[in-house]
């Protein structure tokens, strides 16, 4: 299959998704946003993974090319392709869907529980998200669930965390791509919001347990694996 992503950011890539769609066979291409890139045309992708960033939903003054992102991410849901949002991502989708992206009460960085909603059971991947689990955060803003969305998962600091629309269109607010690098280069690009609130733990922490992303990484190449199941039936 032919798997395009949207990047906003030199330092956040596809993480572990990268390696495991090569040996799955897939095509990879991407758009760095950032560079200025033109953008592709929908009809000639099956999938659209939408990656995080920095920036928010609605700073189109400071970034104008997440005007013509937000009418790719359009043109690819209405035209039935597979699409995963992660962080930015899945609230850009949230924005196109017409759902509200706002500042969350708290910001979350570091580690936490994400808790599956009894809805998400009845979902695609009602089986492969478990009941509870320690997941990779770093956000600041939310997102309402869209109409005719599925809400999939909450935390105790972000009670919208993630839901599926369609059984095919994905917005995860946590990271389950993220690896020790990755992890490490946010610490050092956007430092600036390890604030010590609530929420948010320090580098350290973050980056003391390696398998805590490996045990992420298993759980994204499920999601992966059943949204193929999606493309081929």
């Amino acid at each position: 299959m032919r798997i395009h992503h949207l990047q906003h950011v030199p330092f956040e890539g596809l993480g572990s998704m990268e390696s495991f769609l090569k040996m799955r066979g897939h095509q990879l291409s991407s758009t760095h946003l950032y560079r200025e890139q033109a953008l592709p045309d929908v009809r000639n992708l099956d999938w659209l993974i939408i990656m995080g960033g920095p920036m928010g939903v609605y700073d189109m003054a400071e970034y104008p090319w997440l005007a013509a992102e937000k009418t790719m991410i359009h043109e690819a849901i209405a035209s039935g392709k597979i699409v995963l949002g992660i962080c930015l991502g899945a609230q850009l989708i949230a924005d196109v869907l017409g759902a509200d992206v706002v500042k969350n009460k708290y910001r979350e960085i570091g580690w936490f529980p994400i808790h599956k909603t009894d809805q998400a059971d009845q979902t695609l991947l009602g089986n492969v998200l478990p009941p509870e689990m320690d997941v990779f955060h770093w956000h600041g803003d939310t997102f309402a669930i869209p109409k005719e969305a599925v809400h999939l998962a909450s935390s105790e600091a972000c009670l919208h965390q993630g839901f599926i629309y369609q059984n095919r269109v994905v917005g995860f607010q946590f990271h389950l791509e993220t690896t020790p690098a990755s992890a490490k280069a946010l610490t050092e690009h956007c430092g600036n919001e390890i604030d010590g609130s609530r929420y948010v733990q320090d580098a350290a922490a973050m980056l003391s347990d390696e398998t805590r992303f490996k045990q992420i990484n298993q759980v994204m190449y499920a999601v992966l694996t059943r949204l193929e199941t999606v493309t081929a039936s």
